[in-house]
C-alpha cells in the first residue's frame, strides 16, 4: 500500500516544519501533533498511512505512544518510524520493541527518510 497520508508527532516546531516542508514537497498529505496524547488521538481519528514519532516529548513519550498505537485494534497496522535525538543502540532496540518499524536519529537526513517511506 503506497503511503499518502503521514502523521508527524513531535513537540519541536522546528522539526515539524522541516518534515512538513520535506514531505509536502514530495507529494505527501501531512498531519501534525505536538505530543504523544494528540498523536494517539489523531492516529485514531485520521488513520494515516504512516506515523513519524519523536520520543522526548512532554506527557506520553514516543515509546509509550508507539506502544499504545500497536496495542490498539484500530491503529496496530499503521507503521511507525521513530525519529529522535536518542541515538544509543539501547534506545533503538527499545523503540523497535515497542512496535516501531524503523528508527532514525535526528537530525534526520531528508533523503534517507524519503527512501524509507518509499520502501514501505
Amino acid at each position: 500500500m503506497p503511503v499518502k497520508k503521514i502523521l508527524i508527532v513531535d513537540d519541536s516546531p522546528t522539526e515539524r516544519y522541516f518534515m512538513v516542508e520535506l514531505l509536502t514537497k514530495n507529494g505527501y498529505q501531512v498531519l501534525t501533533a505536538e505530543n504523544g496524547e494528540e498523536g494517539i488521538e489523531k492516529a485514531r481519528s485520521e488513520l494515516p498511512d504512516l506515523v513519524l514519532m519523536d520520543v522526548v516529548m512532554p506527557g506520553i513519550n514516543g515509546y509509550q505512544a508507539t506502544r499504545t498505537l500497536m496495542r490498539d485494534e484500530a491503529t496496530r497496522n499503521i507503521p511507525v518510524i521513530v525519529c529522535t535525538s536518542k541515538g544509543l543502540e539501547t534506545d533503538k532496540i527499545w523503540g523497535l520493541r515497542q512496535g516501531a518499524l524503523d528508527y532514525l536519529v535526528k537530525p534526520v537526513n531528508g533523503e534517507a527518510l524519503l527512501a524509507r517511506i518509499a520502501a514501505l
